[in-house]
């Protein structure tokens, strides 16, 4: 009946032909669509997950699997070769647009749906797949629908199965909004025209704007107003029954989607039965809850940033702020100001960084915290930043800015801005405790709460130097400046310049000995620039005219660098030890033995400081040995979108991870960020 209504509409309107409204149909296609296989040579007996990409114009919008009220679902009509079969379509999680009191499931934004085609086993390697669907379907604006169709096509090859890593990319991005299995029933009961539904669903997990989408038909009245109330683990949704629905009614089970905000769901399953009343308050579309784990995720951000200053990554950084700290006891300074210019710089950086970093996810790809030190091309400039500071420590130049920033530094605001900065984007790839839960919830969190975890970081990074410089008290415990202060300063060149070497490592393994090459001869290159203007300074000339060249071409050396070829394995420094796959942990579970999983890049300091220290040592290595434990060693210097994937399963952002699989659990034990031998030792041991 639907159905007929809506070609009865469509016909009417073109009889009718009336100019105003022929002048407010633009022409058509009204979607945009696109057909995408996941991987252009799927193998033989497997499966390939088939993308129908559709984007809106502007005031239009295609419906859901349930269109609600009013509209209809798209009827697909494949044509594909022999033994090649289609699944159903698998749908995103749909928006609300209520019309004239009908509620509407529809997408007035870009969405994917996914279909999976079955491939037959002993199909020829090379032979060609042309693949089709003819689709019909609806489109409608707030006045008016067209009913359009269209026929799309896409071409496979049988082959490996292999999925390039941009359109494996492309994907995740679309996955992550299609609904996750929930893995537990729910239960509705219909008495007195009131439906009630309730969802076992963690107290301890965000759920934002709940909302049940149902796909069965005639149950809920879908213009009714929804109520949910969270009651311990589980969510009560209540709204009116569908006109005539029997108390007993469909009899059977039912299925939809759990809207939990944010473009998140849960594909849900739910069987008749007694739903009891819920004894907590509504919790007004959850809003509390998101809000409440975005708090602690800030204080743990926050907790997360005081402590990194004491871990061993940032140690070279730190002295970045000690000639800052010393000359903040001048009685003639601004240490308010300092600090504040301090902490400024270090928040904008790490906003700078989770602003980019969720824009990256949104648009596909598989990153998590510290993604910028993945390319070579930010190592090497960092090389060049580093460098330059040690040097100007160690006395070889003077830096002579423009006239705006000398009166900035005057004040003692703009380098300590600028100390923050590069502080907090050198110091942030470190994970400390409390930061990777942190982390892990920003990104799920709304984007706004995510932006204020980072903002927590920040915070916490810049925290010690806020209390130096509003507590006089403490302030008065450090020395006065005089004239050690230039020893200091030569001293403090030292630890830059050991960074400067660890940061040349890092390129080698990024990039490769070719690359690394470049690097150095990059640093020559810019120590010859800066050591001819240290020389022209101190004869009163022209200091920066004649050296920029050799400054510049040092720069430009960034274009030279690409990443090094995968070597097909990372090299373990622990005997016995494995490349980290899904498939090999899978395998080792099956043979009933322990696994020792870890998760490090070349990047980490606080992974190699737990490694050097703790894993790789005599006594941890004879333990792993004895207690016949498997070690399965996961390398994220270059952002292994699989392993990022894995990663963030357990609910991290980035590295370390140590991961304990005893015998026969189905769930690991994740271990704390730092490590003792103790630990490993009696985990080995069985204790």
């Amino acid at each position: 009946m639907r159905a007929f209504c809506f070609g009865l509409m469509a016909l009417l309107l073109a009889l009718m032909g009336a100019p105003a409204t022929a002048q407010e149909i633009e022409p058509g296609p009204h979607v945009l669509l696109q057909l995408v296989p996941e991987s252009d040579t799927p193998a033989p007996d497997s499966e390939v997950t088939v993308a129908l990409a559709g984007a809106p114009k502007p005031r239009w919008h295609a419906y859901w699997l349930n269109p609600g009220d009013a509209g209809l679902s798209t009827k697909a009509e494949w044509t594909l070769p022999k033994g090649v079969t289609a699944g159903e379509f698998s749908y995103p999680v749909p928006q609300r647009l209520l019309i004239g009191g009908l509620m509407n499931y529809v997408y007035e934004k870009p969405y994917t749906r996914f279909v999976t085609l079955k491939i037959p086993a002993g199909i020829a390697p090379g032979t060609v797949l042309p693949i089709s669907v003819k689709l019909d379907y609806l489109v409608c604006t707030n006045e008016m629908c067209v009913p359009e169709n269209a026929t799309l096509t896409a071409s496979m090859t049988v082959g490996d199965g292999a999925v390039a890593p941009e359109r494996r990319a492309q994907f995740d991005g679309w996955r992550a909004a299609i609904p996750k299995p929930l893995g537990s029933d729910a239960t509705y009961q219909v008495s007195g025209g009131g439906f009630r539904l309730s969802v076992p669903f963690p107290e301890s997990a965000a759920a934002d704007d709940v909302y049940f989408y149902p796909i069965t038909d005639k149950v809920v009245d879908y213009s009714a107003p929804q109520s949910t109330v969270r009651d311990g683990d589980r969510l009560v949704i209540a709204t009116k029954a569908k006109d005539g629905t029997a108390p007993e009614f469909p009899g059977g089970p039912i299925e939809g989607v759990l809207g939990v905000g944010m473009g998140r769901g849960f594909a849900i399953r739910a069987v008749p039965g007694t739903v009891a009343a819920a004894v907590t308050a509504p919790v007004l579309a959850q809003t509390q809850g998101v809000w409440w784990t975005a708090l602690l995720a800030f204080g743990g951000a926050v907790l997360g940033g005081v402590l990194l200053n004491i871990m061993p990554c940032v140690f070279p950084i730190l002295s970045l702020k000690a000639l800052s700290l010393a000359k903040a006891n001048d009685g003639e300074g601004h240490p308010r100001a300092e600090a504040l210019a301090y902490a400024a710089g270090v928040v904008l950086v790490c906003l700078a960084l989770g602003g980019t970093l969720l824009a990256l996810r949104a648009g596909g790809a598989s990153l998590g915290w510290a993604f910028q030190l993945q390319d070579p091309k930010v190592i090497l400039l960092l090389l060049l930043v580093v460098t330059g500071i040690a040097l100007n420590l160690a006395g070889l130049f003077e830096v002579m800015t423009p006239g705006f920033i000398n009166r900035m530094a005057g004040q003692g605001t703009g380098g300590a801005f600028m100390t923050g900065a590069l502080a907090a984007f050198i110091a942030t790839p470190c994970t400390g405790p409390f930061m990777a839960t942190a982390l892990g919830a920003a990104l799920v969190l709304p984007t706004p709460a995510a932006m204020a975890v980072f903002g927590g970081l920040g915070l916490g990074i810049a925290l010690p130097f806020l209390l130096l410089g509003f507590v006089p008290a403490l302030r008065r415990r450090l020395p006065r400046p005089g004239a050690w202060m230039e020893t200091f300063r030569r001293i403090l060149s030292v630890p830059m310049f050991l960074t400067a070497i660890a940061l040349a490592w890092v390129l080698g393994q990024e990039a490769g000995v070719n690359g690394m090459t470049v690097g150095l001869g990059a640093a020559l290159l810019l120590a010859l620039g800066l050591w001819w203007a240290g020389i022209r300074q101190m004869k009163g000339k022209a200091a920066w005219l004649l050296p920029l060249p050799l400054i510049l071409l040092s720069v430009a050396a960034v274009a030279l660098i690409k990443p090094a070829p995968a070597a097909g394995g990372v090299q373990q420094a622990l005997a016995g030890a494995e490349p980290f796959s899904e498939k090999r942990l899978a395998e080792l579970q099956a043979e009933g033995r322990p696994v020792f999983a870890y998760f490090t890049a070349d990047w980490c300091l606080t992974c190699k400081v737990n490694e050097k220290g703790v894993i790789e040592t005599e006594a941890v290595a004879k333990a792993l040995a004895d207690g016949k434990v498997a070690v399965l060693v996961g390398d994220w210097t270059d952002g292994d979108p699989a392993l990022g994937r894995f990663i963030e399963k357990h609910n991290r952002a980035g590295v370390p991870l140590y991961l304990w699989y005893k015998p026969g659990a189905a769930e690991p034990q994740v271990l704390p960020q730092i490590l003792t031998q103790g630990m490993l030792t009696d985990l080995a041991a069985g204790k």
